[in-house]
């Protein structure tokens, strides 16, 4: 299955699944039209929520304020948002990221 990725005029929907308290920091690749990620931080305190929107943000080439949690922030899937002047090349780096 793909990414489910809804690319806007500037901006980009898509969903994560996250593991908190993993050994590193690292996609894990498409899951159930998600995008999985391994996170070393714990879920206490929006620890894992602002791991994941770091490494999002990095990965991504865009600011760590672009990224938003929409969906999820308590949950461990998650709808997130990419706001950026670019969306397709976010949308074509997010789909790397799924390979």
């Amino acid at each position: 299955m793909a990414l489910a990725i809804d690319i806007g005029p500037d901006e980009v929907t898509f969903r994560v699944r996250v593991a908190p308290r993993a050994s590193r920091v690292r996609c894990l690749g498409e899951h159930d039209g998600a995008l999985k990620i391994a996170l070393t931080a714990p879920p206490v305190d929006g620890a894992a929520n602002a791991a994941l929107v770091t490494f999002l943000a990095k990965a991504l080439g865009v600011p760590k304020t672009a990224i938003a949690i929409v969906r999820g922030e308590r949950a461990k899937s998650k709808g997130l948002v990419a706001r950026t002047s670019d969306p397709e090349a976010v949308a074509e780096r997010l789909r790397a990221l799924g390979a």
